[in-house]
């Protein structure tokens, strides 16, 4: 549609929470320890404590705080480290100039360091087609 703002379009989803909950249920059996699965790079535990999104769910490991989620996008233009995403503001103005991103949504728990890939998706800033 002719003057429609741009949008940014969503090209699919993975969602990794199987991954997530056979790693958990590993942990729970003592086949993994607190060592292996609570390995956040610091840059990353900044990152939750200071731009993460708080959810309602418990840590799986600790148990002692809510776990957030921490978005990363990467693209042309882009550090390689990625841009930390804050909110749905901040992923539209990334993709107003119309290129690709790959994002990236990650577990993190502030307290335990606890961190795990939660989902990720491809946007792209230019309007889908009109079948």
């Amino acid at each position: 549609m002719r003057g429609a703002p741009k949008l940014p379009q969503v090209a699919g989803q993975v969602n990794y929470r199987l991954a997530r909950n056979c790693i958990v249920s590993e942990f729970r059996k003592g086949r993994l320890s607190k060592l292996d699965v609570c390995d956040a790079q610091p840059e990353l535990l900044r990152a939750a404590i200071n731009c993460g999104q708080e959810t309602h769910e418990d840590c799986p490991i600790c148990e002692e705080v809510k776990v957030v989620l921490v978005s990363y996008a990467f693209g042309s233009r882009l550090p390689a480290s990625g841009r930390i995403v804050t909110s749905r503001n901040d992923l539209d103005k990334l993709t107003r100039s119309g290129r690709e991103l790959a994002c990236y949504v990650v577990e993190v728990c502030p307290n335990c360091a606890w961190n795990h890939l939660a989902k990720t998706f491809a946007v792209s800033g230019r309007r889908a087609e009109r079948a």
